[in-house]
């Protein structure tokens, strides 16, 4: 019998967006390993999914189980023996497989995992492959009961949980019913069309049929097909309206998976809430209600949004009750920002001083002071013009200054948008309003940096000081546990001195060891107590971001070339971004299969054995008159390369110091087969070898060329 697909479908009460992502992403691998167990071939597995069920497409799956013909290993021959009578755990093996203990043998192996060298007892399995459809019943029950959910429950008389409760059931393998149960429901080819567009039952005749039956039935239950035709629906509409769409992600998959069949309505509000900032009326249709605002640009919206349901009958009835609900939450809002308005603020920041940002490390305006402070300094680190200087301190002053404003209060994704809107309006600078929001950037691993100085400066600040302050007093990250989010403010660190060096050169010859130590001294002189000395808080944070450099590195490259990047520990962290030029230009030898690389890694593992034998320096030519040695060469060799590497800031050095290293590797591979550098015999050995372990730590500058 020819291979067939294989169909389940589990009909639930309406799931959270979040449920049936969850299980789309899940069910392949439940599917692909309970199969596999049951040794069954099988095709694509492809999960499908709506709020009101899950279903999983299995292609070309056998019509019989594979023969097993398997070699395991008992125990050891000395369990397995005793005066050369089979003992109890050699019975036991035997009934394991089936066969009688003078089958098995006693075969040398050698060691493997757990298992040591020595003589232990095997024997084969074998076993005829069986029907598939007499496993497919027990695979799919196994399945259904694997799926994660975030909470599951139970209902009526049911031990079984799920996220719903479990309707119905549809189990096919071709054309003929898969009989199992599952959560008091019992499978059928019997499913249900739109709840509202095709409320009535039908039969499922294949897995072939299933998703073009669904959908004359108006249910999409491709999550990728559903998205793709609700986005053109929402962009027609937008359109329609005289605007574009808000592109925010969220909104996408969270609607995507909130209906069957996508269908959108345009809802409007009154012109003068446009008076409120754009932020503030994304955050309300976007937040509470899932909604997507139709605009020109970033900061101009027009009064309309679509909204995507889940019918078609009687959009101006939805329309109607949403624009009620959409009017009701702006009118809060317009409230909210009203009266935020009419406060000052300098009496905002006054106000930071009841937030506690840490009970040893003082008050939120506390922190703004430290960060003003520390602004100053990095702009002097940068030789910032004084005026930037003056904004990059008072846009530190103010950047919390709206946590405690009655918007943030019932909005607090809208910290630092609220606070750009009140201070344009209260007539600040527009660079000091946008690094009140935009010193929080990036935000997320997709997030981009600032882009102006003044807010990259202050975002600086602001992670620094939270990093220097917490590691301080014993908050460092443990295991899972980071409820400072350290590691985030410590990425953000790192990416806004590589990324941000592209636009403002000077971030890339900031040192994180200077802030570090600017911002420890400005904690002295606020008389914080702390659990560590300056010299530690360097080493701990040091090697904390270190690893977060690797894994940016290992993002941009690879493994293997941050590792090798990353070769001086302590030493190539300081500057990220000189460490990113380097290893993005290292990968591009590694990728593209330079010759010299092997030379290259045979050579750095022999300069790292000298240089663990030999204080590095750097003799003269002179110093080797008499040798009967290729020293002179390799003192040649040595120079080049100290001097190639003296600089590895832009990518332009690197290129000419690898280029070098080409040079030396092939040279000195050259020496080394031809020369014995470490001649016991030879006076000019010392110096020779004290040159050579000065040639590698030159190297290492660029990479360790052995890690690759």
């Amino acid at each position: 019998m020819p291979a067939q697909s294989l169909l389940l479908e589990i009909g639930v009460e309406e799931l959270p967006s979040s449920y049936v992502d969850g299980a789309i992403a899940a069910l392949p691998a439940l599917f692909t390993e309970a199969l596999a167990q049951r040794r069954i071939k099988h095709g694509a597995v492809k999960a499908l999914g709506t709020p009101r069920r899950l279903a999983v497409i299995v292609d070309d799956v056998a019509d019989k189980q594979d023969d097993l013909d398997e070699e395991l290993v008992g125990p050891p021959e000395t369990a397995a023996y005793k005066e050369g009578v089979p003992t109890k755990a050699a019975e036991a093996f035997a009934q394991k497989l089936g066969v009688p203990v003078a089958q098995l043998q006693v075969v040398e192996k050698g060691a493997s995992g757990k298992q040591k060298a020595g003589r232990y007892l095997v024997g084969r399995r074998e076993q005829k492959g069986l029907l598939s459809r007499e496993f497919l019943g027990d695979a799919i029950t196994e399945v259904c009961a694997k799926i994660p959910f975030r909470k599951s429950m139970r209902w009526a008389s049911f031990d079984t949980a799920f996220g719903r409760p479990v309707r119905w059931l549809v189990g096919l393998y071709g054309q003929e019913v898969i009989d199992f149960s599952f959560a008091g429901a019992r499978s059928g080819r019997t499913t249900y069309g739109h709840r509202f567009l095709s409320p009535g039952t039908f039969e499922v005749r294949s897995p072939g049929d299933y998703v073009s039956a669904l959908r004359e039935r108006h249910v999409l239950v491709d999550r990728d097909e559903r998205a793709r035709i609700m986005m053109d629906r929402v962009a027609e509409a937008a359109t329609k309206a005289g605007g574009s769409y808000d592109k925010e992600e969220f909104l996408v998959a969270e609607n995507a998976s909130l209906v069957e069949e996508p269908h959108v309505v345009i809802g409007s509000y009154e012109a003068q809430f446009l008076d409120l900032p754009a932020a503030v009326i994304r955050a309300v249709a976007r937040g509470h209600q899932r909604y997507f605002c139709v605009e020109k640009d970033e900061d101009t919206l027009l009064p309309n949004y679509v909204t995507v349901v889940n019918t078609a009958n009687r959009p101006e009835l939805i329309a109607q009750g949403n624009d009620r609900v959409m009017r009701a939450r702006l009118a809060d809002a317009k409230f909210f920002y009203d009266e935020d308005r009419k406060v000052k603020i300098s009496d905002r920041v006054e106000k930071l001083s009841g937030i506690v940002f840490h009970n040893r490390l003082g008050s939120v305006k506390q922190k703004t002071e430290r960060m003003a402070s520390l602004a100053g300094e990095i702009s002097v680190m940068l030789q910032l013009d004084p005026t930037i200087a003056e904004l990059t301190i008072e846009g530190a002053l103010l950047s919390k200054f709206d946590l405690v404003s009655l918007m943030v209060g019932e909005f607090p994704e809208l910290q630092g948008h609220m606070g750009r809107a009140y201070a344009l309006h209260a007539g600040k600078d527009p660079r000091l309003a946008h690094a009140v929001r935009d010193h929080y950037k990036p935000i997320g691993a997709s997030d981009e940096i600032a882009n102006d100085i003044v807010s990259i400066v202050v975002a600086l600040a602001d992670r620094v000081d939270t990093l220097v302050g917490c590691f301080s007093v014993g908050l460092a990250p443990t295991g899972a546990a980071d409820p400072y989010a350290l590691r985030r403010a410590c990425i953000a660190v790192l990416r806004i001195l590589i990324e941000g060096s592209a636009k403002h050169e000077g971030l890339a010859t900031l040192s994180l060891a200077r802030l570090f130590e600017a911002s420890y001294r400005i904690y002295d002189a606020g008389l914080v107590k702390r659990d560590l000395d300056l010299a530690a808080l360097q080493a701990k944070l040091g090697a904390f971001a270190e690893e977060r450099l690797r894994g940016l590195l290992s993002g941009a490259t690879s493994t293997s070339v941050a590792d090798a990047t990353l070769s001086e520990q302590g030493k190539n962290v300081d500057y990220p971004a000189h460490a990113m030029v380097r290893a993005r230009v290292l990968n591009e030898a590694v990728t593209g299969q330079a010759a010299w690389l092997d030379k290259a890694k045979l050579v750095s593992k022999r300069l790292l054995g000298i240089s663990k034998e030999a204080k590095p320096h750097m003799h003269l030519a002179i110093a080797f008159e008499g040798s009967a040695k290729n020293d002179k060469a390799i003192v040649t060799l040595v120079g080049g390369v100290a001097s190639a590497t003296a600089e590895l800031h832009s990518e332009a050095q690197v290129r000419a110091a690898l280029a070098f290293a080409e040079t030396m590797a092939t040279g000195l591979d050259a020496i080394f087969e031809g020369t014995l550098v470490n001649d016991p015999n030879d006076p000019f050995t010392g110096k020779r070898l004290e040159v050579l372990s000065y040639g590698a730590q030159c190297l290492r500058k660029i990479a360790d060329f052995s890690r690759l």
